[in-house]
């Protein structure tokens, strides 16, 4: 499930195993998950990776980052 992959990158990215069980598609990413600058551009990086997709930085806005479930449907729209 994407959302499961997401938050265990998530905490692979923190190095915080007990996020994934505290993480929910409702997580804010930047205040629940409490990504800083460098984590969140290494998760974007791995995002890229791991779905083969690109992500532009221009395009991106920071209102997917609201939550899991937001930044799900955006890698979604991206992958289709």
């Amino acid at each position: 499930m994407l959302q499961t992959q997401i938050i265990t990158i998530i905490s692979e990215i923190k190095n915080e195993p007990d996020l994934t069980a505290t993480l929910t598609g409702a997580s804010d990413m930047l205040n629940d998950a409490g990504l800083d600058s460098l984590q969140l551009i290494n998760f974007i990086l791995r995002i890229e990776d791991e779905f083969e997709i690109e992500i532009d930085f221009d395009q991106f806005d920071m209102e997917h980052l609201q939550s899991i479930d937001i930044f799900c449907d955006f890698i979604q729209a991206k992958s289709a």
